[in-house]
């Protein structure tokens, strides 16, 4: 029997994730974040007052099994000067299944058998909930997309609104052999699985490990100076009782042109695996060099060594 991996996050490092993880034989479930407020997904939420869409298109698309054509369709942005500018397709035939179908989770069903998934997809909540930020110099920054843009600290992060998880996301987690939290924006796209208190109960009471992939680079406003230890001590904040008991660290070097880049062009700086602060944490460590360059020149995680990680990790146990 194939061993079930729930991934929780949202936005491109999941699915990037999810990209290499679906490579191997596991029974793979992504619970996904649905506060993104920016572009077509926030024009959505508000015209139809639907949870963000945004990533779980990416997610879909990420472990579909369908021709390249799909996958480009669906990924596919108008740039027009009507009403359709800046739309994905995706966007608009998750609405519309959801329209079609009456909420988010049976859309996405829906479109799942569309697409032949990997595995499967389900929305944190089907609430129309709005991030919300409490920053270190006293200022209160309400939607995602703001909180993005604000470059001052984060002190914590909320809903707006009281939310409640799918009934899918708890079954998913009560179900786990692994909880793994992907690698992405720790306080817009990863953290927000962990505010809403059935979920942090449901993971209060499983038994599974909890895995975690720190991301490779900082994010301006939210993980300035941030080290390996800085992400795990700050999601542990979050996770209730329970608290991350495998990291995935990036130890291998990039190159001194591509810092200078990211660092004049985004604000980020490589995440540093403080190796003396970590062993101090008592979390086990899966250590490599996971460091991938695109084609169009970027830096990512290498989604399959990744995968055969998580794999060969499952695989002992």
């Amino acid at each position: 029997m194939k061993k079930k991996v729930v991934v929780l996050g949202g936005g491109t490092g999941m699915s990037n994730l999810l990209s290499g993880l679906k490579q191997y034989p596991l029974d793979i479930t992504a619970i996904v974040t649905v506060c993104d407020d920016g572009k077509s997904t926030g024009i959505l939420r508000e015209e139809f007052n639907i949870p963000a869409v945004g990533d779980i298109r990416r997610v879909l698309v990420s472990l579909s099994e369908t021709e390249p054509l799909v996958m480009d369709l669906f990924n596919y942005r108008f740039n027009t000067t009507s009403d359709l500018d800046g739309h994905t397709v995706g966007n608009l035939l998750l609405t519309a299944a959801s329209e079609i179908r009456g909420n988010l989770s049976d859309g996405i069903e829906a479109l799942s058998k569309v697409l032949n998934l990997k595995g499967k997809v389900v929305p944190l909540t089907e609430d129309n909930v709005t991030l919300m930020a409490d920053m270190e110099d006293g200022n209160t920054i309400e939607g995602e997309h703001n909180i993005t843009l604000d470059k001052g600290k984060i002190k914590k992060v909320y809903y707006k609104e009281d939310a409640v998880a799918t009934k899918e996301a708890l079954k998913a987690i009560r179900e786990a052999d692994l909880l793994l939290f992907s690698m992405g924006s720790l306080f817009t796209s990863i953290i927000p699985n962990l505010l809403i208190s059935d979920i942090v109960s449901e993971i209060g009471k499983s038994k599974a490990k909890i895995m975690y992939v720190c991301n490779i680079m900082t994010q301006p406003g939210e993980t300035d100076n941030f080290t390996v230890t800085d992400h795990v001590k700050k999601l542990n904040e979050y996770l209730g009782k329970r608290k991350v008991d495998i990291v995935l660290a990036n130890t291998g070097k990039i190159n001194e042109q591509m810092v200078k880049f990211y660092e004049t062009k985004e604000q980020k700086d490589p995440v540093r695996y403080d190796e003396e602060n970590f062993k101090k944490c008592d979390i086990q460590v899966i250590e490599d060099n996971f460091i991938y360059i695109t084609k169009n020149n970027l830096l990512r995680h290498d989604n399959i060594k990744l995968g055969f990680h998580i794999f060969y990790y499952l695989m002992q146990r």
